[in-house]
């Protein structure tokens, strides 16, 4: 499974990325804007920093100005995939920047069936977001499951990228549903190495390791 952090913290990005463990970076508007910070600016720091994937948002409704931008964000880097809603001008869109040789991640996907849209529409990701499936008392990670089932299904090589994780449960059960990539904000990639008995056991090493004489 691939991980990527959701976020535009340049900081954040730069600590997950020293773990070794970050294959890409997803952004949105609302990111960008807590940065405080002007958009060239935050991508192209991005773009410079990671070699994998990074998705950047288009903001607008129609497939042809989704189009522009597009071709307009993958200046910033060759790694740039172009993020468009789930919506039938989002559909156009992948179409259209498809056969411009241009990625496309289709996101704000809640349902198995948009998902399948996507795919034959040629997206390179899909991003279901199960956390705020689950605040609305659906199962998120049901979905996932399907849309994996699905695309297996018909071999469709669109990459089934989880997003709006909130905690490692979602991270593990996506993982053994066969997700391709999950992304997560820094605080939850933190957790995902954490345990109550790891922090235990090298505590207590480390006070049996005072008591040994002549160290090294």
């Amino acid at each position: 499974m691939k991980f990527f952090i959701d976020s535009a913290d340049i900081q954040e990005i730069r600590e997950a990325h020293s773990l070794g463990l970050i294959d890409g970076v997803t952004t949105n508007p609302s990111l960008i804007a807590k940065t405080g910070r002007g958009f060239g600016e935050v991508v192209g720091e991005i773009c410079s920093l990671v070699a994998g994937p990074v998705s950047l948002e288009t903001v607008s409704r129609d497939a042809a100005g989704m189009a522009r931008e597009g071709e307009g964000l993958v200046r910033y880097g060759k790694n740039v995939v172009v993020k468009v809603p789930m919506t039938t001008e989002g559909l156009k869109a992948v179409r259209l920047l498809g056969e411009r040789g241009i990625k496309t991640n289709v996101t704000l996907c809640f349902s198995p069936v948009q998902a399948l849209l996507a795919a034959k529409a040629g997206a390179a990701y899909i991003s279901p977001f199960v956390g705020r499936l689950d605040d609305v008392s659906q199962s998120g990670m049901d979905v996932i499951g399907q849309i994996v089932k699905i695309y297996a299904n018909y071999k469709f090589t669109t990459e089934v990228l989880v997003a709006s994780i909130r905690n490692p449960i979602h991270v593990l059960t996506a993982a053994l549903m066969g997700a391709h990539v999950a992304t997560m904000p820094f605080a939850v990639i933190k957790q995902l190495a954490q345990h109550p008995l790891t922090d235990i056991g090298v505590e207590r090493f480390l006070k049996d390791w005072e008591k040994v004489p002549n160290k090294f």
